[in-house]
């Protein structure tokens, strides 16, 4: 089976110069803004039936990755995020778990340690998170931290200036080497905070450059920022997503982060990926939610299918 590493031997040629990769990222097709976010929004009205929407519930609260990231993080706080992650609902064991919690490194120790015995992931932010502005060396040691604690997935942020002023190979190189940091231990996110990039294109570009230089995931935003995940920019990377695979053979997960908050607005991300990319990305191996307060609302409204009735405010936890 292909994998990350036999599609960036193939893109060798195209990652061996500034000037061969910029020709490469710029000969992309360019973004139809208008149409883009068109469909997107047609994608959005979809009606979905009472057992799809209970399908769909479930499937949006396994994709979510709990996160916390506050300066006032603390360990009670790590742990209480992770036996929600574990048991969504503590009056209802169907309800899944979610895909992941995800913690700053020096969180990573005490979430892994609450998550032991679960299937849920432990996801770090890394790279000089969010802003991403740190040395090299200092970006490797960052994740090597979070995977020594335990980390089994992180979550790195793309220098946006360097991407902003056109030095595309040292964004790759950055890329190549955190891939080449994670090994085999950890499957890497690679984070663009397209609220930054400006334009759709740029977005499509950073998306195949993300792809090209290893990532598992791309995903929108750290969450950090005034705009986020967007449907149509979470599109516009679906679309990338299929295009590699169709190129390379190679599947590679997508990520919105930020912003998304309720169950109308998760279930519209989730036909975007069924009508776009395809159902082999319904799955959380390959689409995954950065959000928090989505999952009080997911809970809410499945407690209501079952019931028929609204829960009290008191019914899930404020995270």
């Amino acid at each position: 089976m292909p994998t990350t590493a036999s599609a960036a031997a193939a893109f060798a040629d195209v990652t061996a110069s500034e000037s061969t990769l910029r020709r490469f990222l710029h000969g992309l097709p360019g973004v139809d803004a208008v149409g883009l976010e068109a469909r997107a929004a047609s994608l959005g009205t979809r009606s979905i039936k009472t057992t799809s929407k209970a399908y769909a519930i479930d499937l949006a609260i396994s994709m979510i990755d709990l996160t916390t990231l506050e300066g006032a993080d603390t360990p009670g706080k790590v742990r209480a995020l992770a036996a929600k992650a574990v048991h969504p609902d503590p009056t209802d064991r169907t309800a899944p778990t979610t895909a992941a919690v995800c913690v700053y490194p020096d969180m990573v120790a005490t979430a892994k340690a609450a998550l032991a015995g679960s299937d849920v992931k432990v996801a770090s932010v890394a790279t000089a998170f969010p802003a991403g502005r740190a040395a090299l060396p200092v970006k490797l040691a960052d994740t090597a931290d979070a995977i020594a604690a335990g980390a089994d997935e992180i979550d790195m942020v793309i220098d946006r200036g360097a991407f902003l002023a056109g030095r595309y190979l040292e964004v790759y190189d950055q890329i190549a080497a955190i891939r080449a940091e994670c090994g085999d231990r950890a499957r890497l996110k690679v984070i663009f905070e397209t609220g930054e990039l400006s334009t759709y294109d740029n977005i499509r570009r950073a998306s195949w450059l993300g792809m090209m230089a290893g990532a598992d995931f791309i995903k929108t935003s750290t969450g950090k920022v005034a705009v986020n995940a967007t449907p149509a920019n979470t599109l516009l990377m679906l679309e990338a997503v299929r295009d590699f695979r169709a190129q390379t053979g190679v599947q590679i997960g997508v990520k919105p982060a930020g912003g998304i908050r309720n169950t109308k607005e998760a279930i519209k991300f989730l036909v975007l990926v069924n009508e776009t990319a395809g159902a082999d990305w319904l799955d959380n191996h390959w689409f995954r939610f950065g959000a928090s307060s989505l999952l009080n609302d997911l809970l809410m409204q499945r407690q209501k299918m079952a019931t028929g009735h609204y829960s009290g405010p008191d019914y899930v936890t404020v995270d």
